[in-house]
């Protein structure tokens, strides 16, 4: 999930139901599910035309799924999950009800077929998709590379508009990081968020994205010798200045992650560091 912006009203290209061409092989549609956590809602990419894989069908919304099925019905052979959370999962089973399509993921438990891993790749007529292992923002997730287009579609390892949010002990900020830099090294055209507008500039975005989280290390880090002891809490107050308070309870959980980052790299310890309310203190 990401802390998205919800407070603007969605672009005309980003109304839930509507498929929308991005490319001659991909067609976004918005699930109706917008929030704090969703931006305008999580978008499910079909890929491809005579053969379709369908690139995180979302929630389990009926209206949602329809309108997924109706664009493509059995010609959908392929529903592939970047990662197992509730915005982005769910509405598999009730896909493949629609379609008898094969559901792949990481991950088994979440009705998938077949479980896969980093560079499996699914073939059809038109396109050929790579599985990308990106763990840190959740251990099992992957993107997934369109050859043809050189563009990502990239779950919540990557945002349109905000930043991800890292949630201990299943994310992991030091191997999220690591998953950016490998992003970074492919020669990406376009990424295609799981939430928000299609980045057309992705070695920009990443850059950003590896320079603000080296931001807030360094300003948790600061916050935590200036108080000497510390909770999560009281260094969200000191950093988080500019973000809105509502999403300081978000927040929370990313500041979890760079502390026991920095417990593991010997720069901070904590009495408990699997306890959000646990006092941290530099070492």
């Amino acid at each position: 999930m990401s802390t998205a912006d919800t407070t603007e009203a969605p672009p005309p290209e980003m109304i839930a139901g509507v498929a929308r061409a991005l490319s001659p092989l991909v067609r976004r549609i918005l699930a109706p599910n917008p929030g704090i956590m969703t931006g305008p809602g999580t978008n499910t990419y079909l890929v491809g035309i005579d053969e379709i894989a369908v690139i995180d069908p979302g929630p389990a919304d009926d209206e949602h799924l329809d309108a997924v099925a109706g664009c493509g019905g059995d010609r959908i052979r392929w529903i592939l999950l970047t990662h197992g959370h509730e915005d982005h999962a769910p509405g598999a089973a009730g896909l493949k009800e629609r379609t008898g399509a094969e559901v792949l993921a990481f991950e088994d438990g979440l009705s998938v077929d077949t479980v896969i891993g980093d560079g499996h790749q699914v073939e059809a007529t038109e396109f050929r998709l790579t599985a990308v292992h990106t763990p840190g923002h959740a251990s099992s997730h992957l993107c997934y590379k369109l050859e043809e287009e050189h563009t990502l579609f990239s779950g919540d390892h990557v945002m349109s508009g905000s930043t991800v949010v890292i949630r201990p002990p299943d994310g992991d900020m030091a191997v999220y990081l690591d998953s950016l830099a490998r992003v970074k090294a492919m020669r990406l055209r376009r990424i295609a968020p799981g939430h928000g507008q299609v980045i057309e500039d992705p070695q920009a975005v990443l850059d950003h994205y590896l320079a603000h989280r080296a931001e807030r290390e360094a300003a948790v880090l600061a916050a935590l010798q200036a108080e000497g002891t510390a909770t999560i809490d009281r260094i969200v107050e000191v950093v988080y200045v500019d973000v809105d308070a509502q999403r300081h309870p978000i927040a929370r959980h990313t500041v979890h992650a760079h502390l026991r980052k920095l417990a593991d790299e010997g720069r901070a310890e904590g009495d408990d560091v699997d306890d959000l309310d646990a006092p941290w203190r530099p070492t």
